[in-house]
């Protein structure tokens, strides 16, 4: 009898037990369905973010090399600011690797860059400002340049005409006709046609100078040579070198161009190629015509 209830009881409970497991199943599977969707949400979210910051990396890197487009068109007439010109676009240059090495989830870096980027950019800005008032002084010098060209050449008019009043013309034709040169220099250039005074960066040299206005002188072509020599004292030639005479006597140029000289002021330059190397130490530069010399001047290399 006893038996009887134990077996009845026992079946009596077993429904409670499996409908406690169903619920706590049940409970289970919705917490882990909430936990799912919660990793889902933290994914999505990361994901979203991890493609803004990939997105504002790339933009970056484009304003970056938008910049070093610039500072590549930007240039100038004066060396010192060139060299500056130089150092800057390295700098870009070293930016922009740095920037394509860097994750771009590494925020504190990429914000670093950007600072770095508005620095450049105000630096450029500020290349540009000098760079314009450089120009404009320089304008402003060419035409009191040429003011004084124009005063001097009055003043030379009325010398001469005192002169012939003085002399007889044929020694006015004779002293009044040799073409006279002023304002020579050399420079050197390296491979971006910069100038620079690196020996182991020039490539070319260039000879510049102006024959001076004169009225008397014989008008048409005229062709000036140049004689340049190393700090040695050897002078410098090429394939295209060629013999000049000067009061009858021969003489080897360096190089040498044919000008149209119509007694007004001719500025001109004459390059020289094709040297196989340049050392260090003194380079000087003399200029003639076939009449005689026009003037010399001197370069230092390091």
């Amino acid at each position: 009898m006893e038996e009887n209830v134990m077996l009845e009881e026992r079946r009596s409970g077993r429904p409670d037990k499996e409908a406690g497991l169903k619920k706590t199943m049940y409970i289970l599977a919705a917490v882990a369905a909430v936990l799912l969707v919660a990793l889902a949400v933290v994914w999505f979210e990361r994901s979203s973010l991890v493609k803004e910051l990939k997105v504002e990396k790339e933009d970056l890197t484009r304003e970056m090399i938008a910049l070093q487009n610039d500072y590549a068109s930007l240039s100038s007439d004066y060396e010192s600011i060139n060299m500056q010109l130089d150092s800057s676009r390295e700098e870009v240059s070293q930016l922009i690797e740095r920037i394509k090495k860097t994750e771009a989830t590494n925020r504190s870096k990429i914000r670093q860059y950007e600072k770095e980027l508005g620095t450049l950019r105000s630096i450029m800005r500020n290349y540009i400002v000098q760079i314009d008032s450089l120009n404009t002084l320089n304008q402003k010098l060419t035409a009191d340049a040429a003011a004084a060209r124009k005063e001097a050449a009055e003043s030379r008019r009325q010398n001469e005409e005192l002169n012939r009043a003085v002399e007889s013309l044929s020694d006015q034709v004779a002293a009044g006709s040799v073409i006279k040169g002023r304002g020579i220099r050399l420079d050197a250039y390296n491979a971006s046609n910069r100038i620079t005074d690196r020996s182991s960066r020039v490539v070319r040299l260039m000879a510049t100078l102006s024959l001076v206005e004169n009225e008397l002188a014989e008008k048409g072509s005229v062709r000036v040579y140049i004689q340049v020599k190393d700090p040695e004292g050897v002078l410098l030639t090429n394939s295209s070198s060629r013999e000049f005479m000067v009061d009858g006597q021969p003489m080897m140029a360096s190089a040498s161009r044919v000008v149209d000289y119509q007694g007004t002021e001719v500025e001109l330059s004459i390059y020289l190629n094709d040297i196989v190397e340049y050392q260090k130490g003194i380079y000087t530069v003399e200029a003639f015509t076939d009449k005689g010399s026009l003037g010399s001047s001197e370069l230092m290399l390091r």
